[in-house]
């Protein structure tokens, strides 16, 4: 029996793994990215230039924010093993009530705002109650909710369209004001992208500095110096080009609102109990529990979470349109469920991310926005959706029964690193260990 033993020069291949990180959730996330930026250059050729337009993007994060917001709890949900089919009817209610609340009750709007955070927390304890004491399954129980609070919304605004006043649009339709000299661009937008730029440098040294300090394997200085510029390369030309927009326009409020969250939420989900419990209990809920883990807190805290995210998902909707009314929030669950999916999230939860769900949202929110900017149809526009999410699902499913990465896995199949096969190591015998316990070989000695 013979072996290769060709020594196999792994620099290459270890500074491509240091780029998108060394884990398979990371590779699958860049691959899901890679899809979106093949996406967005396909419509943007397609359009001749209209999609990387000023005016496309920020009308593009301004349009989907709501939908992006509710992806950040629809993928902590998931992750956990359940599924909330009442995001849109949510939503709905709350936005409502909310501008029922300013144009008949006089509620100042910052006053309103906290009072629709307060009702999306009731229906989501009253929703997580029944989940996670009284066990009845979360599709079951948000399904009822789905019922209750879209005949809720009729009901309480008797199917009638309620005003909000200007003040409270701000959320929804307000954009960064212009402050400083005049430079062509919005100063703050520009501040904010710069800002952003530093940060991404910042955070990938100070990376290599835990690594360093801990004696942990570090990146090739090369591969970190190509992801710093990849990423800030795109941040700034984002940044002129929601800078650069029609006079009285900028990067919207709503964006800085859908970037805090994210923020927020990766934190929450990486770094604290609660985002590791939550990965516990999708991830194994019987091992959870028998490792200390209160299943039925966590899956309470998921679900009130998530009825909180799509109050306030709802009153931004409400806030851009410039009133509430009964057909607010119809399939945003189904939107919201397509872009966790697509972001890499598993159907039997345990795994998913919130950036990944965010790109997943994005792929969704491009495709849409460039099918209407070549005048597809609604009804075709339905189907390419849905085509999109069974193909994404169907092949991140497939590589993974494949031992592959996602997408990455595809472009990497062929270029496996194969080692040559080493003898195991001798067992030599334990003076304690009685005979009859060594191994055979030992004994043999």
């Amino acid at each position: 029996m013979s072996f290769n033993t060709t020594p196999i020069d792994t620099k290459k291949d270890e500074g491509r793994r240091s780029i998108f990180g060394r884990g398979k959730n990371n590779l699958r996330q860049f691959g899901i990215l890679f899809s979106l930026i093949a996406i967005i250059v396909l419509f943007q050729i397609l359009t001749d230039g209209l999609t990387l337009s000023s005016g496309n993007l920020i009308n593009l994060v301004s349009q989907y924010s709501y939908i992006l917001i509710l992806a950040i709890g629809m993928v902590m949900v998931i992750i956990a093993g359940h599924i909330d089919l009442s995001v849109g009817s949510v939503a709905a209610f709350s936005g409502i009530v909310v501008a029922t609340s300013m144009s008949e009750w006089s509620f100042p709007w910052p006053l309103a705002v906290l009072f629709g955070l307060l009702v999306g927390a009731v229906i989501g304890a009253w929703q997580g109650f029944w989940v996670a004491y009284i066990g009845v399954p979360a599709f079951i129980v948000t399904l009822a909710g789905m019922l209750i609070f879209r005949g809720g919304n009729q009901f309480f605004g008797n199917a009638n369209t309620v005003p909000v006043p200007e003040g409270f649009t701000v959320i929804g339709a307000g954009y960064l004001p212009e402050m400083g000299p005049a430079t062509g661009y919005n100063n703050l937008t520009l501040l904010l992208g710069f800002l952003i730029a530093i940060a991404i440098a910042v955070r990938e040294w100070r990376a290599r500095r835990v690594q360093k300090t801990m004696h942990s394997e570090m990146s090739p200085l090369w591969a970190s110096l190509l992801k710093i510029g990849l990423l800030d390369a795109v941040v700034l030309y984002a940044t002129f080009l929601f800078a650069g927009g029609r006079v009285g326009t900028s990067f919207p409020v709503s964006g800085i609102i859908l970037g805090v969250l994210v923020l927020f939420y990766s934190f929450v989900t990486r770094n604290t109990i609660l985002g590791r419990h939550v990965y516990a209990v999708g991830g194994n809920k019987l091992a959870a529990e028998l490792s200390g883990v209160n299943s039925r807190r966590v899956n309470f805290l998921v679900m009130m979470n998530m009825s909180i995210l799509a109050s306030l998902a709802g009153m931004i909707f409400v806030a851009r349109a410039g009133a509430s009314g009964p057909q607010d929030g119809l399939s945003w669950e189904l939107d919201a469920i397509a872009a966790v999916f697509i972001g890499g999230a598993a159907v039997s939860g345990g795994i998913g991310t919130v950036i990944g769900s965010i790109v997943g949202g994005l792929v969704m929110a491009v495709l849409n926005n460039g099918l209407q900017l070549l005048g597809v149809g609604s009804d075709l526009v339905q189907i390419i959706k849905g085509l999109v999410l069974l193909v994404a699902v169907g092949v991140d499913v497939w590589n993974k029964s494949q031992g592959r990465p996602s997408i990455i896995g595809l472009l990497t199949r062929n270029r496996k690193v194969s080692d040559p096969p080493t003898a195991p190591p001798a067992v030599l015998p334990d003076a304690g260990t009685p005979a009859s316990a060594r191994p055979a070989d030992s004994a043999a000695n």
